[in-house]
């Protein structure tokens, strides 16, 4: 008896060495196709949920309450034969301290998704190879997600992350599938994503992830008003970024995730100078001026 339960322990212990990095929950829409048989999407769906919860992405051991929890909707406009096309939605988020929040890091929604795929194939991710778009797309996203997280923790934090994000695009380039080269219009692609992201144009970006989490939001919960001069003080990197480069993907990618929470952090408790937190939103995000307006003091 005590040798089964040491071997169940053991195997306790060896399964927390190897936890996994995400804790994804992924959902394939087919409606918009006439297929009758739906057994393929539902196949797929159970498919990437093992291929993005159970690769081990990184050397690190993350624990359990460590995982990076995440959404992914992939939605299916066309297909025929073994041909998907259609488009990819991510959100990710992390705990905040001393609460029970959890607040969105990433929430972004990519176009530009089409990829092959045989009922029941493998999914397999070789870092040193492009073989498949659809193992690419996750891949690519999965390091983005968990960069972002760990930059959230500690400055520049993400970027070993961030550059397997960046060699999966190299690879991918000569593949012809869309959303691997640098835009030419305004339709951003995973390129211009990761190239900003490790850009030193865009560097208050990196510094803005670090400061509204760690320094701001982790202690909203001990101290409400010294948290919110953090966040107020941060948006004032983005007015920064946005007089180097209008338009700066990075700064939309930003607030996607965060406009709805930073309008409820700002009308409830101590008071900051919400006059010129408004101007500054409403100067580097004018996308969400409706949700400014909402900030009430």
């Amino acid at each position: 008896m005590r040798k089964l339960l040491f071997f169940l322990l053991f195997g306790i212990f060896l399964n927390s060495l190897h936890a996994q990095e995400l804790n994804a929950t992924i959902t394939v829409n087919a409606d918009q196709v006439s297929q009758t048989n739906q057994q393929i999407f539902q196949t797929l769906q159970r498919s990437l949920t093992d291929f993005v919860n159970k690769t081990k992405w990184t050397n690190r051991v993350y624990k359990e309450n460590e995982k990076v929890n995440a959404q992914i909707f992939i939605t299916i406009t066309e297909y025929e034969s073994d041909r998907f096309t259609g488009t990819i939605q991510l959100q990710s988020s992390r705990p905040v301290f001393n609460t029970s929040y959890e607040t969105t890091v990433f929430n972004y929604k990519d176009n530009q998704f089409n990829f092959q795929y045989v009922e029941f194939q493998p999914l397999v991710f070789n870092e040193n190879v492009f073989e498949s778009n659809l193992v690419a797309v996750l891949a690519y996203y999965a390091y983005i997600m968990l960069g972002l997280d760990a930059d959230t923790f500690s400055l520049e934090g993400g970027t070993d992350y961030f550059r397997k994000a960046q060699q999966i695009t190299t690879q991918a380039q000569g593949s012809n599938y869309a959303g691997w080269n640098q835009s030419t219009s305004d339709n951003r692609t995973r390129f211009d994503f990761i190239s900003d992201i490790l850009s030193n144009t865009y560097k208050e970006y990196r510094v803005a992830m670090y400061n509204y989490h760690r320094k701001g939001l982790d202690i909203l919960g001990d101290n409400n008003s010294t948290g919110k001069q953090v966040i107020a003080g941060t948006i004032n990197l983005f007015e920064i970024m946005v007089k180097r480069r209008p338009n700066a993907f990075l700064v939309q990618t930003f607030f996607d995730a965060k406009s709805e929470e930073i309008q409820s952090i700002f009308s409830d408790g101590p008071k900051v100078d919400i006059v010129k937190l408004k101007e500054t939103l409403n100067s580097v995000a004018p996308f969400y001026s409706g949700t400014w307006n909402d900030i009430s003091y």
